[in-house]
């Protein structure tokens, strides 16, 4: 609490809200696909549904929203996530609840992107990105608590109930932001002009690909997980449960550390991760059949994974400083196309292959980040070498 502002923890209890909203209708499609009379096949497209969502209507939401406050625009954020929320503890029909999942996911992207905004204007600037990463931790830490928890209420007292719960969390933290988190004044005002501008940025582009693929190549493994460990480790149903908060556990050490390393060297820490996140994943063929073992690897695959998170985020303010709010919500569609893309490429593998073969083709996306990563560099070096030759230039002239 004293190192870190407590405005930052309530943006991390958001986080915990809006990532227990993402997550735990995974384990509410039985119930849901039951009391709805529909597939569980349909009631996965509320899955769908939420990721386009964010992945569209984010960059949207700031564009409309951009003369407002971000203080003001964290308020409006929370309370479209509640009324998103509200609707599905309510909701009688599927087409309804489907509504709940598209509002309540308009919330996600531009949440993240402000709030990590305001999380790295509180501190100063060599923890810029381990309070992002903090504000982070809400949403890995849904994955260990939010989503069993949800999952269970949901079982017992119905799927309507977890989302009352995940309403009240959007209060407390609306109660909070409009409390605690500060209006900044002294920070510059947004301009929609520099907005747009920067979506001529080539740099971001590519650091959006290095979003998009290097998550694509966590969701083609993580997507498929639960029969990973059953069918190619051996390991009884009963256990799944215990490991993927072993993996959330993971997840949570691997955001902190990531924003650690961002604050040591930003680049340098996201060139090692691509490097030793595919030789990983690779690495994985092999000991996916031993059950010890891949207890702790997915500790380590979370860990790994989940380290690039917050430098990603980083990288995509430092990149766009003079226009932050669009490319950071931008980046976190990146996450969810990126997610979309994981699973979809997971399938085909696993419908082709065998589940342990995606152990060998999801380093391949995370290579393909890697290019895109390096490309960046690339471009950037060329721009900082052509303004230090007009710097040179314009110094002759007065040397004279």
């Amino acid at each position: 609490m004293k190192k870190y502002p407590l405005a930052i923890w309530i943006l991390s209890l958001g986080a915990f809200a809006i990532g227990m909203t993402e997550f735990v209708i995974m384990g509410l499609l039985p119930n849901i696909a039951r009391d709805l009379n529909v597939t569980v096949s349909d009631a996965g497209q509320l899955i769908t549904g939420y990721a386009l969502s964010v992945a569209i209507g984010g960059p949207i939401i700031v564009l409309a929203t951009y003369k407002l406050p971000r203080k003001n625009l964290l308020i409006l954020l929370m309370g479209i996530f509640i009324i998103g929320n509200g609707i599905g503890g309510i909701a009688p029909s599927y087409g309804l609840l489907m509504l709940s999942r598209i509002v309540a996911a308009l919330a996600h992207g531009s949440f993240f992107g402000i709030g990590s905004i305001l999380a790295a204007n509180m501190v100063p600037p060599h923890k810029r990105a381990s309070a992002m990463a903090l504000m982070f931790t809400g949403l890995t830490m849904s994955n260990i608590i939010g989503v069993p928890f949800g999952t269970f209420v949901g079982q017992i007292f119905g799927w309507k109930m977890t989302f009352i719960i995940i309403s009240v969390l959007g209060l407390l933290t609306l109660i909070g932001i409009i409390k605690f988190v500060p209006n900044q004044k002294d920070t510059q005002p947004i301009s929609i002009k520099n907005e747009l501008n920067v979506l001529k940025d080539v740099k971001l582009w590519l650091t959006l690909g290095v979003t998009l693929f290097g998550f694509s190549s966590v969701f083609a493994y993580f997507t498929y997980i639960s029969q990973i460990l059953t069918d190619v480790s051996h390991i009884e149903e009963r256990w799944i449960s215990f490991v993927l908060i072993i993996f959330g556990v993971g997840v949570t050490f691997g955001n902190i550390i990531g924003g650690k390393l961002a604050d040591w060297n930003l680049n340098r820490s996201l060139n090692i991760i691509f490097i030793v996140f595919p030789i990983y994943i690779f690495m994985m063929y092999f000991i996916q059949s031993n059950s010890l073992l891949m207890i702790v690897g997915i500790f380590v695959f979370g860990l790994i994974g989940f380290s690039m998170s917050p430098s990603l985020q980083f990288k995509s303010m430092v990149i766009s400083k003079d226009a932050p709010m669009l490319a950071s919500t931008m980046n976190q569609s990146a996450f969810n196309i990126g997610n979309a893309l994981g699973a979809f490429i997971g399938g085909i593998v696993v419908s082709q292959l065998e589940v342990k073969d995606l152990a060998l083709v999801a380093p391949f996306l995370t290579l393909i980040g890697l290019i895109f990563f390096i490309l960046e560099r690339i471009v950037s070096k060329k721009e900082e070498n052509s303004m230090s030759e007009r710097l040179s230039s314009r110094a002759i002239p007065r040397q004279a």
